[in-house]
This record gives C-alpha cells, structure tokens and sequence, in this order.
C-alpha cells in the first residue's frame, strides 16, 4: 500500500504519568510492513490490567514515557512485506503485543499473529487474546488443575477472573470466586460460587464450602492478603499470583512490590508442606522465540475453540471508541463491570 500523509493512522499516547484525560491523540502517515511483517487494521482492542498500572508509571516492566499502550489486539491483515504469504491479507487475526495496540493500523510480525475463526466477532475475541492465554495457561500449564478438584478465583467477573471461571468449569473444576454482591449474579451465571470480598472472614466462608482447602488460588491482588491466600490451600495445592493490584495506587518503587511478592512465593516454595507458589508472567520464555510463539498459538488456539463453539462466552463490559479512551479507562477502573473494556476504532 502507499504511505502517503493521506494515508494516517490514529493512536492514542501515555505521555507519563497522567489521569484517564491524560491521554494523547496522535495521526501519523500508515507505515508500510517490511520483511516478515503484516500491517493489521485494528477492529478491536482493550483495556487491561497493565494499561491501568503503567499509566500511574507502576507497570513492572514498561517503556520510558511516552509510549503508546494496548496490550492485545483483534484485527484486519491490510497488507503483508517480503517473505509473508499474500493469502494472509484479508484475515482476521489477533496477537499479543504488550504495547503498541491502541491505534488504528500497527505493524506486527507475522509470526507473532494468530488466526481468528470465521464467526467470531471481533469485540468477542478481543475479550479473550491476554485474558484467555493468561488463563489457560496458569489454569493448565501452572497450577495443572483436574477435573473434580476445587479452586479460588479472586476477582471473578473480572477480565482474567470471567475467562479463567468459564474454563475451568469447561475442564469439570468446581469454582469459588469472589466479587462485589453487585456482581454474584453475573458469576453465578458463569458457574462459580460467589462469595463477597469485603465481607469480614472470607477465609472461614471458604473453609464452608471447601473444608479440606482449595486446589488452587488465582490471586490478581498480592498484598497483605496473599497470606490467606497460601493458607486456603488444600495439602499439594497451589497458589498461582498474577498481579498486584493491591498496590495499585501506591506511590513509589513499580518494581518493589514484585520484588517483595516474589520472595515471599519462593520462601513459600522452600516449606516442606508440599504446597506451590508461583508468580505468573505471560512473557515467561521468551528467550527461546520459536517456542514462545508456538505455545502460544496453541494456547490462544484452544481458548479461540472454546469462543467458536460456545463453551467459552465473551465477556464484553462496554464498547468504547478508541478516542474516547478517558471513558475507557475509568470506566475499567471502576470496579462496576463484569469482563473487559474494549476500544474500537
């Protein structure tokens, strides 16, 4: 395709440390892909987790100021560089990017990029690109649950906790999930028990329904409360933590807060009671590229079958326009929705 300064793309930049309007909104000419690479139209992508952390600056491991952010992206293969098969152009494919995937047009490797199946949405399928690895891989290559065991799902009609109660009751795993009573119904519908967070002694409601302890704890919060956390599992059990969202607004070190919540996880792990702890990072082994990219495509590949064939459902909070994205964002921090925030073009 041309690269003319007709041809502009829109994304929206995190200048540094801002509010939701902090945001900036940029136009610069489509780039054209180079070897290997494919030019994608963005159809949909989202606001996680991590976009919320680095625009406070506290995301473990992101770019200087200013960047642009998007973790994951759905979309549209425009055209393809040297050495990519020109049958791609025209598909539908979604990848994860860690940056880069509010905009309207990126530039992606080819390798990097995953098929989408025909009858899946856009909006639906971006719901389950990071949220759908993250869970399927710390629910089956992490924490190995089987069918009959019983989990605790820490934040169940959230992003990552809605796709990772829809698979495991797919693989015949009892869940409990906690969320605000606003949201019981919603997890309910999605087949977990729901218990509320802020209610004194969750630990004991837990104890209720699983005397002997849980299998597993998928623990988004760190803090002070990954003690009863690690203290709900069942002997051989597992604590899988992915996140620190307790320290989310807390000034100072981004970096510091990890740091503390993986030592406590390997003091853990040296404990002769047979327990696990584990600190769940989507980037792990990326030092060996062709493995990296092959699980991964197998992995989105599964949850992308759950998708097509039902058994796994979209959890779409609120479509927002990508320039709208203050909305996006607080809307995503508010704690009132159930699923992910999508931003489309």
């Amino acid at each position: 395709m041309s690269n003319t300064t007709s041809d502009l793309l829109t994304e929206i930049v995190l200048p540094g440390k801002v509010a939701p309007d902090g945001f900036l909104t940029r136009r610069r000419p489509v780039p054209t892909p180079g070897r290997g690479q494919v030019l994608v139209r963005m159809e949909a992508t989202g606001v996680s987790f991590a976009e919320q952390q680095m625009r406070r600056g506290k995301y473990y491991d992101q770019p200087p100021f200013p960047f642009v952010p998007g973790y994951d992206v759905v979309g549209v293969v425009e055209a393809v560089g040297q050495d990519v098969d020109p049958a791609v152009r025209g598909t539908r494919v979604a990848a994860l990017t860690k940056i880069g995937g509010w905009a309207t047009h990126l530039i992606l490797d080819a390798d990097d990029v995953v098929p989408v199946p025909a009858g899946v949405a856009a909006a639906d399928a971006e719901t389950v690109v990071v949220n759908g690895i993250t869970a399927w891989r710390m629910l089956h290559r992490t924490a190995k649950v089987r069918s009959g065991q019983t989990i605790l799902v820490l934040g169940a009609n959230g992003g990552v906790g809605s796709v990772l109660v829809q698979l495991a009751r797919a693989a015949g795993v009892r869940v409990i999930g906690t969320a605000a009573p606003r949201h019981h119904d919603a997890v309910r519908e999605l087949g977990a028990t729901p218990l509320d967070y802020r209610a004194p002694g969750l630990p004991d409601r837990v104890r209720e329904l699983a005397p002997s302890g849980v299998d597993a704890v998928f623990d988004h919060v760190g803090g002070p409360g990954i003690v009863d956390s690690y203290r709900l599992l069942a002997p051989g059990g597992t604590l899988v933590s992915y996140g620190t969202a307790a320290t989310r607004d807390h000034e100072g070190s981004s970096r510091l807060p990890v740091l503390k919540l993986i030592l406590r996880l390997l003091w853990w792990n040296a404990l002769p009671n047979g327990h696990r702890a584990s600190f769940f990072n989507i980037w792990a082994g990326q030092r060996d590229k062709a493995r990296f990219r092959a699980e991964l495509r197998h992995d989105l590949g599964q949850v992308f079958a759950l998708l097509a064939n039902g058994t796994l459902r979209a959890q779409v909070a609120a479509r927002v326009p990508l320039t709208d994205v203050a909305t996006a964002v607080r809307l995503a921090e508010s704690g009132t929705v159930t699923g992910k925030v999508v931003l489309t073009p």
